[in-house]
């Protein structure tokens, strides 16, 4: 089938969470990353058979970044990605504790500072993280008021502290993106709006638009906003520089994007509309990742399969194709740049 040529001069690609964090991205004990039969990263070689079989050629890769794992390892990831013709992107996973939690603080600050670090030695651009609470915490409760207001000060005091430990604005990297979660993974990060709360503190902070919202389609779809009341404020963060990044991934299945009900076009079209739009991914989860057993277990609806005969790469190219078709017509109907 005939390739598509992507119109806009934007940056598209996928996040590979469809491989599994177990037995895919996760690093061993230790800190060694999965590899196949043939010595290869698989992370490399899922990157490298999209890069084949897409009718929609990649340009960029966001991989997780977990800590302990191995230097060696992560050189070679990199310089994987790189050698494919694609600009590496990072997600820094967090361990340790909370990030709310001021007592904390000395425990989550070095992984977001081996992150940083990393993205520093290989010219990373653009870094992410769900840095703003733990994940899937058992008892935790939703902050509101001057707890929320707290919570904000605290995260703003732990992301502007390792910036400046690592003088990661003297650096490769551009711009720090913020990914708030679902309820049910989250308690109180859970939409748009609590996420520019902290953006624009961090923001304030440091006197610079670094921090941005990452725009997830499924976690804007899954939250307790509307389409228009999400879509109000993508207008706001596009006037202030408060994002540049779209997550492409269907709300509560995370599988194929046939599923998100409209959420992706809406909102890619929205951000679009801005003139911020930089960065685009296609992300899908395999819904029998051990990994995220707790969630299934929590929503059976996330554990549903939506390939419809399909592999699950073979899931993601379709996404691909979709979303770029999205894009050209944006560009056909003048809502983006050629």
């Amino acid at each position: 089938m005939a390739k598509i040529a992507l119109k806009p001069n934007l940056q598209i690609g996928i996040v590979p969470t469809h491989i599994k964090f177990v037995g895919g991205l996760v690093p061993d004990e230790n800190g060694k990353m999965p590899r196949g039969q043939d010595g290869k990263m698989l992370i490399s070689t899922e990157l490298e058979h999209i890069n084949q079989t897409s009718r929609v050629a990649p340009n960029c890769a966001q991989t997780s970044v977990f800590p302990g794992t191995d230097e060696g390892d992560m050189d070679e990831l990199i310089e994987d990605i790189k050698s494919l013709g694609l600009k590496p992107h990072m997600i820094m996973m967090v361990a340790g504790g909370n990030p709310m939690d001021p007592a904390d603080e000395d425990k989550v600050a070095p992984s977001l500072l081996a992150g940083l670090e990393a993205a520093k030695k290989h010219g990373v651009e653009h870094v992410a993280s769900t840095s703003f609470e733990e994940w899937m915490k058992p008892g935790a409760e939703t902050l509101t008021g001057d707890a929320f207001d707290a919570a904000v000060a605290q995260l703003v005091r732990l992301h502007t502290r390792v910036c400046q430990e690592a003088d990661i604005l003297n650096s490769s990297v551009k711009a720090w993106h913020m990914e708030f979660l679902r309820g049910t993974e989250f308690q109180t990060f859970t939409d748009i709006s609590k996420a520019w709360t902290f953006v624009k503190a961090a923001n304030e902070a440091i006197g610079k638009p670094f921090f941005k919202v990452l725009v997830d389609a499924a976690h804007c779809g899954d939250s307790i906003l509307s389409m228009e009341e999400n879509v109000a404020v993508i207008q706001e963060m596009g006037k202030a520089d408060g994002f540049s990044m779209f997550h492409a991934s269907a709300k509560t299945t995370r599988g194929c994007l046939s599923t998100d009900d409209g959420w992706i076009g809406n909102l890619l079209t929205a951000c679009a509309a801005t003139g911020k739009l930089e960065i685009v991914l296609v992300e899908l989860f395999h819904h029998e990742d051990a990994a995220l057993a707790g969630l299934r277990e929590a929503d059976p609806r996330h554990g549903i399969d939506t390939t419809d005969g399909r592999t699950y790469s073979e899931t993601v190219c379709d996404g691909l194709e979709e979303v770029a078709h999205r894009l050209n017509n944006l560009v056909n109907r003048s809502i983006l740049p050629q």
